[in-house]
């Protein structure tokens, strides 16, 4: 049997919510450690837009997903919290002392009292374009995200998509790229007014080409992408010339196993009170994109709010017999000595 890593708190996830929970946690006495199935921390921030500019975080009037995650971590290093990366939770179990146990995909064993649900929807998976050789380019030519700005400096880019991912990418790469395009199978767009009036805007002022049509095929030899064929309504084609292609059609959303936990659930989403954020089973909480209350609102900015309120229970679970005494952290010494200043 593996050797069996105990802490007090369990966070599935992470995300900024993720990291905030620990942060909360923290200032409690409670010591924390995460899965995620992604290679680093930070969640959709870091993997989907880490070059994306956030602009409703309070007290940050603009950040991206990567400053915020890197905030977050910093922000957390006096709680020193271990992560598990690269792993899925896959099992849960009670032990006979009551703690719980999390088991994951490649076998790490977690032994706390609480678990945190931080998953945000679950794992995101991009929806790929119906595409036959599609495989043969990605990663070398064809991406679903932007992780780097800088990859795409004197490309000839081809965006499709409709919605705010592939709009804000195109206003934001125009000014580095060769040459930009976009194509949509139809000219009304799901992004942002704002951000279909600059597009339009970049079309009138001939910085970019508009194609109302539908990516069919790849062209180019081992993953070096030449061009794409674009098929329009009247089913004729045209070739647009690239060297880089990225495709924005969406994401899909995998509970994963989290579904088989055995918790109450409502349209792939854990029901929890808004006082607690606990879930059907007790000492189970869920905070962030993947729960559901009325009036939820899917930002990280409640995300933040509910972790706070979630740390307050979580206290009474790891220590029945204390007093929870509220501190402000610009007051309290002992808060400061906690966070080292």
């Amino acid at each position: 049997m593996s050797d069996i890593n105990k802490t007090d708190a369990i966070i599935i996830g992470a995300g900024p919510v993720g990291l905030f929970a620990v942060f909360e946690l923290g200032l409690l006495d409670i010591k924390s450690e995460l899965i995620d199935i992604l290679d680093k921390p930070g969640g959709q921030c870091a993997e989907l837009y880490p070059e994306k500019p956030i602009y409703d975080i309070p007290g940050l009037p603009i950040v991206t997903g990567q400053e915020l995650t890197d905030n977050l971590m910093e922000q957390i290093k006096p709680f020193n919290p271990k992560f598990h990366l690269n792993q899925m939770a896959e099992k849960i179990k009670k032990t006979d002392d009551g703690k719980w146990q999390v088991t994951t995909d490649i076998g790490t064993i977690i032994e706390a009292t609480v678990i945190i649900i931080a998953a945000g929807g679950g794992s995101f998976m991009p929806k790929k374009p119906p595409i036959k050789n599609i495989e043969e380019f990605e990663g070398k030519s064809v991406f679903y995200s932007v992780r780097d700005m800088a990859k795409f400096k004197g490309k000839k880019l081809l965006i499709a998509g409709g919605g705010d991912s592939a709009l804000d990418w195109l206003v934001n790469l125009e000014p580095l790229t060769k040459t930009i395009a976009l194509t949509h199978r139809r000219d009304q767009f799901r992004a942002a007014p704002d951000s279909v009036n600059k597009m339009r805007a970049l079309v009138e002022q001939d910085k970019m080409n508009l194609h109302i049509a539908q990516a069919v095929s790849l062209n180019g030899n081992n993953g070096v992408l030449e061009s794409v064929t674009l098929r329009l309504k009247d089913k004729s084609e045209f070739e647009v010339e690239c060297d880089n292609f990225l495709a924005f059609y969406g994401l899909t959303m995998k509970l994963g196993p989290v579904a088989n936990f055995g918790l109450n659930l409502h349209e792939n989403l854990i029901p929890v009170d808004t006082e607690k954020f606990e879930t059907s089973i007790p000492s189970i909480f869920a905070i962030g994109d993947i729960n559901h209350y009325p009036g939820k609102l899917k930002l990280i900015l409640s995300g933040f709010h509910e972790s706070a309120l979630m740390a307050q229970v979580a206290f009474k679970y790891i220590y029945p017999d204390r007093k929870l005494r509220f501190q402000y952290t610009t007051a309290s010494s002992d808060l400061h000595e906690k966070l080292g200043v």
